[in-house]
């Protein structure tokens, strides 16, 4: 990726820093509830052995009391208007939104309003605890 963003390829130090970010998973009072997309765990990143890691990570992770996760699976009914961009929810005061050209910050209680409700929707037809874990699990078979 970093060829394509004609940015430095420094993926070691990027790694080291988000791997020590999520110590906040292991302290404090936080709650984290995340989405994922099934077809986001087959996407090939790296090769077969990263993404078993990868993969057996977020089972980890998601066994965490803080921490909630859905996925929702392949070939889920959904209705039009879905977002294709990946956004981040901090509580109900700011929305970090990635595109491919910028990373964008919503304070906008309107549209932070609206984030809120996306994500209630795709929360509905996640599913979670062991569903999840066999979807991740499937996915990480399928890499051999």
């Amino acid at each position: 990726m970093a060829h394509l963003r004609d940015v430095p390829d420094d993926i070691d130090e990027a790694v080291a820093v988000r791997m020590d970010r999520q110590r906040i998973l292991h302290s404090g009072d936080h709650r984290f509830a995340m989405l994922v997309e099934e077809w986001v765990l087959r996407t090939v990143i790296g090769d077969s052995d990263t993404m078993a890691g990868a993969l057996g990570h977020l089972i980890s992770v998601a066994s965490l009391p803080s921490v909630s996760l859905g996925v929702i699976p392949l070939g889920t009914p959904r209705g039009a208007g879905w977002p294709v961009e990946s956004f981040t929810m901090y509580d109900d005061a700011q929305v970090n939104v990635e595109l491919v050209s910028a990373h964008l910050t919503v304070t906008q209680p309107g549209e932070i309003a609206e984030y809120t409700k996306v994500f209630a929707e795709l929360s509905g037809i996640a599913v979670y605890g062991a569903q999840a874990r066999s979807l991740i699990t499937a996915a990480i078979d399928a890499f051999g």
